[in-house]
Order: structure tokens, then C-alpha cells, then sequence
């Protein structure tokens, strides 16, 4: 046995030796075969490159010196330099044992310029293409920038832009690079059709929509330009118009906009499926909330049994429900709507689930967007501070006042979590807007006749806030010049203070007197509470009264210049939804002036004013306005003329300005009064034409009167009693401002009133 292994041992080692000598000499071959000094690269040159390094070049290759000419490589390599995108051409010649890199390189951009374009401003479309000058010039670059030029007229409605990039060669192997374009018309909307609609026309519907079919009055509006973002909102604004009317199971299928052959025009085609309308069914308060008593909050539920179903409604229901039990206390509340759809009956139940939600405070409050503006001018309108509890309510508060201040084109607030699950971030972002403005200002009346103005103004004056302005105002009834100056946070607190100088002229019609006021006036202004303002005001001025020839003997006598002191105080709460044009809220104002803390003029004066808006229904608004004020003196002196109340023109429709109250019947003159009150119920509705013309009708009754004269001639009729008119009018938001024409008949009246049937205006600032 020991013999045998040894033999086997010897077998073992000669064919292990065998196959390493078979190895060695294949190796040997191989290796004699690899370093053949004709096979590898012994130096690479680069010809025909300017501007970039040979070592830049051979940097970007897959072959370096010493390697093996090898086809797959260079292949490699001409792919990985033609992918810098710097070369328009390369080529990799073999010469003995040197690689040749010829290279021909891709122009640089010297220029870059646009032609034909009017619509849209070169910085637009620059900001748009990549191309820039020092930048290499491409081909694919050129047509990817073609491609977003277009897509930039297409947005804007001009489907018919044609873009022609034209190259200009210059030395050194640099180019101007020309972007021809022809804008070419909008592609307007030519006609908007519904498929399946059943309850409501395509009137309707399309006064619904953002997207508008072009007509001739839409030339100041771009919503007749076809744009396939706004096709996208269109679709979404259906489904809330038909979910708020109760077609809870609506769905638009398609929306599809055909290219008219001239590409001029689009058609736009809905098909929509409408549902079953539904009712709300069983409306009920979930309460989950410990310690809290849910009647408190029931005469806050917007939706009743019966009623139409409205998603909208909903919504508002749980915003109110939500904002009304945090003012009482409780921060973290959750309310979900618990939603149950019977297709038997067509009613659907909500469930209002009220719940303790998570407790979460501010851990910190972020500005963005914000370029001039300081950060504390944002930050002390928002209603949260860090460490607060986190409170919806206040949040939607906090975003109307700072869309307020008029300094943002769009305000955005949202919360995002923060280092802890308790803990939110609150994220204000901005967009600035102009605050600068020069206007010029032009209008006619009935009652100020042709009006013109001219004014600077900043309102937000090295991005901290404050307002300062120089107007100018001359109609053929007044001239006024007027510089103010305001600061809304005096000594970093919520205390708005100011002045004003001005000079101030007005022409009464009917009293035969002008009046001149030159002085200043120091005001403040400050909340009592969330939607409680008082504001003073300090006025110290020169005022003259000039009499006509045919003025009263009551006018004439009180002719002269006077130094006139005086303190005033007002209290306005407004729960408007807007001040300008409102259609929902209330407001109550009252006036206190007091005059006699040094100057010539000693009285009392008490004014009071109440409104209330509402609607209805849809484009239907409802007003009702109350006014009051009386004066009287603090001394044995009257009150002159200058200081007394006047009504008639804009302030009384259906009588001329001054024509209502106590007159001189010897010249014809009125004389004013002490005491004045008035009310106006007024109804706005649509007169069928489109909503985006902004033409309104409206009826109206006003009642009123104005009586009281201190030492009155004997000629002076004053009977103090009531006067009505009655009237209707129509009122346009035009692109020039605002127009309003009113035809009103003074229904009751005294024989010496002086009417008028037919009021208007107009004006714009621009």
C-alpha cells in the first residue's frame, strides 16, 4: 500500500508540472503578444481644438498612452466626447503608434437676441431658453429652445407663433444666435358647448367657467384666448358648481378643445353626466368633546334638513363650527363630516363629528417671498405667535390681514410638521407687488362735472410699511392738494398715526358760497378689538367763506376767514366681507367732533351710521343704510354755514346737490342744517348680460330730511319735513373705472326743493 501511494504521488506531480509548463508557455505567448510594441499607443495628439486643452480633451476619452489600440474603446471614446456637447465633429485616427483626436468645436453663443416679439417682453423669453450668451451652441440646444418658445405662446393663446432660429457666424468661432418670431394672432375661443347637460343651459355653464367664447367686448380680457391650463381649471370649476347644486354624483367625462384649420380659433366641447340631484337628509352634532355643550353651536349649522345638498355649504359649516367653539376655549378640536348618500330617496345625512383633535402648538413662524418688505411688517399680522396653540381660525384671519395691506399679489399660509408630533411650522409665503404708484385721474359727473387728479404715492415706503402720498384733485366744484403721511405701527405697536397738509376748495351749488380750508391734521388710529377700530384725529385750519353776490343775507353776514380747532373720535365696527362693493356683513360707525380747544368756532357735532348686506341669492345683493348726524353750538354763537350739513346730489338721488332742506326763497339759496337723517334700501341684481362685462342693475328708495338753522332769516323756509325718491340705475365696472347712471323721482317733497330725475358718473385712475 505505501509503494502504490508513492507511485501516485509521482503521476500527481508530473501532470501538475505538465500543466504548468503548458500554462508558462501560453502566458508567455499572450504576454508576448500584449506588448508588441506596434499594438499600443505611445502618444495622443489633439488637432483642430481653440478654446479647450488637449488635456481636457483626453481627459473625456476611455484610452490613455500605453494602451492597446482597441475598437471598442475608441468607439467608447468617440461616444463619451461627443456627449460633452462641446465638439460638432470628432475624429480618432491611427498614425503608427500615435492617436490622432481630431476635433472640430462647437461654436459659443455671442448674442442672443429676439426679433418680432411685441406680445411678450425679451426678458420672458429669455428666462426661458437655456441658451445663454458664452454658452456652447448646440443644434439640440437651438430645437429644445425653439420648443419652449412655443410652448410660451401657447400659453398666452397664440397657437399660430412661428419661432426661426437664424445663426450669424462670427471670428473666433463664436455666433449670434436670432430667434425670428411671428406671433402670429390669439387663438381665440370661438365656441363652448356642453353634452349632457339637462338643468342648467349652456349660458349657464359657461358663465360658470374661467374659459370665455370670443366676443367684441372681451378685448381688455385674455379669458377668450384658449389655454389648456385653464381647459384643466374649467373641469373643476363644474364640479363644484354642480356639487354646490346638490348633483353629488356629477362627473365630467371629457373636455376637448379642436384646432380650428387656420389656427385661429378653438372649439371646446364638455360632456358632462349631471346625476341625480340630491337634498340634505338627517343633519346632526357629533359631539366628542368633554365639557362642552353642543347647543351652544346648533344656530351655526348652515345646512338644514330639506334644503338642497351643497358641498360648498358644508364646508362653510365646518369652518364656522370650528372658529366658533375656539373662541370658547377650545383650541384642538377636529370636525369631520360624516357623509352617508341614499340613492332611494336622493337625500344625503351629514354627520358633523366634533373631536379633541391632536394638540399642536407654533413652534416657529417662516417668511418667504418677501424681497423689500421687512419680516416684522408680515409677522405682526399673523394672529399666532411661537408657543401658541395651533388655531385654523386665526390662521385664515392672519391671511386676510396681510392680503389687506395691498403690498402681496398672492399670500399663501400653510403648516407643515415640526421637530416634535406636538410641534407645527407655519409657513408664510409671499408674492410683492408694485406699491409704488403715479396716477392720473379723470371722470365727469352731473354733480362735480368734468373731475381730474394727479397723485405719487407709496404704500409700503422702504419696505416698512408706512404710506405717504402728494394728490391733487380740481373738478369745476372742488381743488383740493393734500400730503399725508402714515405710519400703521407707531413705536412697533399697533397704533397707526399720522398727518396731513392740505389745501382744500369747494364750490356749493345752490348756497352761492365757496369755501377754503388750509391747515393740517395730526390722526391715530388703533383696535379696541378684532373688528373694532377707533381712530382721532386733531384738525387745525384756516377757512374762509366766500359769498357770491346773490348769496342769502344768512351767508353773506358769515362771510370772512375763522381759525377753526377741533378734536375728532370715531368707533367703526365692520363685519363686512369686503369694503369696497360688499355683499355680505354689517358695520357700525359713530362720530364725536368737538370744536373749541383754541380757534374762532365752538360746537358739538354727532354723527351715526349703520349698514347691512346681504344676498340672497346668487348676484342678488340686499342693502340697507342708516345715517344720522346733528351739530349744535357750545357757546351762545350759531352755527355758520360752513360747518353745517348739506344734502342733495350723490348723497340724496332725486334732488340736486344742496336741493334738499332749509332755504332762502328771497335768491333761491339753500342754507344748510343742523340736523340730518336719512335711510336707503337698495337691491342689485343682473340685468342677463355676461357676468365679465361687470354691468349691474339695481332699485332703490331713499327717505331723509334736513332741517334746523340757527338765527334763520325770515325768509328762510325750513320745514324739516320728510322727503322720498325712488329709483333705478345701472352701474358698470368698466376698464376706465367705475360708471353708474341713475334715473330717480323725488316722490315726496317741499315746493321749493330743487330735483333732478337723471344722475351719472364716471372716472378711472390709471
Amino acid at each position: 500500500m505505501p509503494r502504490w501511494g508513492s507511485v501516485l504521488a509521482r503521476w500527481q506531480a508530473c501532470i501538475l508540472g505538465s500543466a504548468i509548463a503548458v500554462s508558462l508557455e501560453i502566458s508567455g505567448l499572450a504576454l508576448a503578444q500584449t506588448s508588441d510594441p506596434a499594438d499600443l499607443i505611445r502618444a495622443i495628439r489633439v488637432e483642430g481644438n481653440q478654446r479647450i486643452e488637449s488635456a481636457t480633451v483626453i481627459s473625456y476619452m476611455k484610452l490613455v498612452t500605453g494602451d492597446r489600440f482597441d475598437n471598442i474603446r475608441t468607439n467608447e471614446s468617440l461616444k463619451s466626447l461627443f456627449g460633452t456637447g462641446l465638439f460638432a465633429d470628432v475624429k480618432l485616427v491611427r498614425e503608427g503608434s500615435t492617436l490622432i483626436v481630431h476635433v472640430i468645436e462647437n461654436p459659443i453663443v455671442n448674442r442672443l437676441a429676439f426679433e418680432g416679439n411685441r406680445r411678450i417682453k425679451d426678458d420672458v423669453l429669455s428666462g426661458e431658453v437655456q441658451l445663454r450668451p458664452r454658452t456652447v451652441y448646440t443644434r439640440t440646444r437651438v430645437q429644445s429652445d425653439v420648443a419652449r418658445l412655443r410652448n410660451v405662446y401657447r400659453r398666452s393663446g397664440r397657437f399660430a407663433a412661428t419661432i426661426e432660429p437664424k445663426v450669424v457666424q462670427q471670428a473666433q468661432n463664436r455666433v449670434d444666435l436670432i430667434f425670428e418670431i411671428n406671433e402670429g394672432a390669439l387663438s381665440g375661443v370661438q365656441r363652448i358647448v356642453f353634452i349632457g347637460n339637462k338643468n342648467f343651459s349652456d349660458s349657464t355653464l359657461r358663465e360658470v367657467i374661467e374659459s370665455k367664447q370670443t366676443r367684441w367686448w372681451r378685448f381688455f380680457s385674455s379669458s377668450d384666448s384658449y389655454d389648456p391650463d385653464r381647459l384643466s381649471f374649467d373641469r373643476e370649476l363644474l364640479r363644484r358648481f354642480y356639487l354646490k347644486e346638490g348633483f353629488a354624483d356629477f362627473h365630467v367625462t371629457g373636455a376637448v378643445a379642436e384646432l380650428a384649420p387656420d389656427r385661429s380659433n378653438f372649439f371646446v366641447t364638455f360632456t358632462i353626466g349631471e346625476g341625480e340631484r340630491y337634498r340634505f337628509g338627517n343633519v346632526n352634532l357629533v359631539n366628542e368633546l368633554l365639557e362642552f355643550d353642543v347647543a351652544t353651536i346648533e344656530n351655526d349649522v348652515g345646512t338644514e334638513t330639506g334644503d338642497w345638498y351643497n358641498a360648498e355649504a358644508v364646508e362653510e359649516t365646518i369652518e364656522d363650527l370650528t372658529e366658533e367653539i375656539g373662541s370658547q376655549g377650545f383650541a384642538f378640536v377636529d370636525i369631520q363630516p360624516d357623509v352617508v348618500r341614499r340613492h332611494d330617496d336622493l337625500t344625503i345625512d351629514v354627520d358633523y363629528r366634533i373631536r379633541e383633535g391632536d394638540r399642536v402648538y407654533v413652534q416657529r413662524i417662516d417668511i418667504t417671498g418677501n424681497v423689500r418688505t421687512l419680516d416684522r411688517i408680515i409677522r405682526r399680522n399673523v394672529r399666532l405667535a411661537e408657543g401658541d396653540a395651533f388655531n385654523t381660525a386665526r390662521i385664515r384671519r392672519s391671511r386676510t390681514l396681510i392680503q389687506n395691506l395691498g403690498f402681496f399679489s398672492r399670500v399663501d399660509i400653510n403648516d407643515q410638521p415640526g421637530d416634535a408630533p406636538d410641534q407645527a411650522v407655519i409657513n408664510v409665503d409671499v408674492e410683492e407687488q408694485s406699491t409704488g404708484e403715479v396716477t392720473f385721474g379723470g371722470g365727469f359727473s352731473s354733480t362735480e362735472g368734468p373731475t381730474g387728479s394727479i397723485g405719487v404715492r407709496e404704500r409700503n415706503l422702504l419696505g416698512r410699511g408706512q404710506d405717504i402720498s402728494l394728490q391733487f384733485v380740481i373738478s369745476a366744484v372742488t381743488q383740493d392738494l393734500d400730503f399725508s403721511f402714515t405710519e400703521p405701527y407707531f413705536l412697533n405697536r399697533e397704533f397707526a398715526a399720522g398727518f396731513d397738509i392740505f389745501r382744500r376748495e369747494r364750490e356749493y351749488q345752490n348756497s352761492a358760497f365757496n369755501k377754503r380750508d388750509v391747515g393740517f391734521a395730526l390722526r391715530s388710529g388703533y383696535p379696541l378689538a378684532e373688528y373694532l377700530l377707533q381712530t382721532l384725529r386733531y384738525t387745525l385750519a384756516n377757512e374762509e367763506i366766500i359769498a357770491d353776490s346773490d348769496a342769502s343775507a344768512t351767508v353773506k353776514e358769515q362771510a370772512g376767514e375763522s381759525l377753526i380747532s377741533r378734536l375728532n373720535q370715531t368707533l367703526m365696527y365692520d363685519r363686512r366681507n369686503r369694503n369696497v362693493d360688499p355683499t355680505e356683513g354689517y358695520f357700525a360707525r359713530m362720530s364725536t367732533s368737538l370744536a373749541g380747544i383754541g380757534g374762532d368756532k365752538n360746537y358739538f357735532s354727532q354723527s351715526a351710521g349703520v349698514g347691512y348686506y346681504y344676498t340672497p341669492w346668487d348676484d342678488l345683493t340686499a342693502s340697507s343704510l342708516a345715517e344720522f348726524a346733528y351739530i349744535f353750538p357750545t357757546t351762545g354763537d350759531n352755527i355758520e354755514v360752513g360747518e353745517r350739513f348739506f344734502l342733495g346730489g350723490n348723497s340724496f338721488r332725486g334732488f340736486a346737490p344742496s336741493g334738499v332742506g332749509p332755504r332762502d326763497l328771497s335768491v333761491d339759496s339753500a342754507v344748510g342744517g343742523n340736523l340730518m337723517y336719512k335711510g336707503t334700501l337698495e337691491l342689485g341684481f343682473p340685468i342677463g348680460l355676461p357676468n365679465e362685462l361687470g354691468i349691474k342693475g339695481r332699485v332703490f328708495s331713499i327717505a331723509g330730511s334736513l332741517t334746523e338753522v340757527d338765527n334763520a332769516a325770515s325768509t328762510v323756509s325750513d320745514t324739516g319735513s320728510l322727503r322720498v325718491s325712488m329709483g333705478a340705475g345701472l352701474s358698470w365696472a368698466s376698464p376706465f373705472g367705475p360708471v353708474r347712471i341713475d334715473i330717480t323721482k323725488a316722490v315726496v317733497k317741499e315746493s321749493f326743493d330743487d330735483t333732478e330725475i337723471l344722475s351719472f358718473g364716471f372716472g378711472s385712475v390709471f
